[in-house]
């Protein structure tokens, strides 16, 4: 679950068939030379665009980029002031998320919805590892606050269990968690939980930082503490430590958006 991330930006058949892969399949293209001097932010209406050189920036769709607030922007325009001699979207993971947004969850959104929603049957947070005992207690330490939050802040009570053998969430719970998300389906909103959701394997983790009732750092934290637990014992190599901290990077790029809007 953690690489979904990955997974939509590889693959043309698979990014046919989900809005999200196939906005982000468009971005897949070699790297173009920068081609402004400035960023900055400008007012359309009752929304905010990002200017280069004062041109309006456009999606790879040909969308207008236009945000509910200047802080969202900013974030945006920022990313395009740090580019260097070429435009690499690796680094730009707002960016990359607003174009999604705009270019396939806007016209879409429905089932990247239920796509997210299906991380609730099978959230990271309900499988606990039987052993060892430093382990469970760090599960427990990092997780059961966000089960404790998700039962007071949308009434879902979840089903635990060891190991990795499916268990089946009540239906209740399943309902309050969807009643809860699609309160949260406008586009923007909806890319970075899915964004989120994806790359920590759990919805609650999720919307437990959109609520702010925990950092996106500590969320991070608690969707890699098997990695964590495994990495102390027999230690990391460069490759996978690349590879999460891009991941790291796109996280916190979401977790940023939610915060901005």
């Amino acid at each position: 679950m953690r690489d979904l991330l990955n997974d939509l930006e590889n693959g043309k058949t698979a990014a046919e068939q989900d809005p999200v892969r196939r906005a982000q399949s468009t971005m897949k293209r070699p790297l173009p030379k920068r081609f402004y001097g400035a960023a900055s932010v400008g007012e359309e209406g009752d929304a905010f665009t990002v200017l280069l050189d004062g041109r309006m920036v456009r999606t790879p769709g040909a969308a207008t980029v236009l945000l509910p607030t200047r802080v969202a922007a900013e974030l945006v325009a920022n990313e395009y002031a740090g580019q260097g001699e070429v435009i690499d979207p690796a680094t730009m993971p707002v960016t990359r998320l607003v174009n999604t947004a705009l270019d396939g969850v806007a016209h879409h959104a429905q089932p990247v919805l239920e796509d997210v929603l299906r991380y609730a049957s099978s959230d990271l947070l309900c499988y606990r590892a039987p052993s060892p005992e430093s382990l469970v207690a760090r599960q427990a330490e990092l997780w059961d606050p966000v089960l404790d939050w998700a039962q007071q802040a949308m009434g879902a009570h979840f089903v635990l269990a060891e190991g990795i053998v499916h268990v089946e969430q009540p239906r209740a719970a399943i309902q309050a968690v969807s009643a809860h998300l699609r309160q949260r389906s406008q586009p923007l909103r909806l890319a970075a939980l899915h964004v989120m959701t994806a790359l920590t394997g759990s919805l609650l983790l999720a919307l437990a930082v959109e609520a702010d009732a925990i950092s996106a750092a500590d969320a991070w934290s608690a969707a890699h503490v098997d990695e964590d637990w495994n990495r102390a014992q027999w230690g990391e190599d460069a490759e996978a430590a690349a590879r999460r901290a891009a991941r790291e990077r796109d996280m916190m790029g979401a977790a940023a958006l939610l915060a901005a809007l």
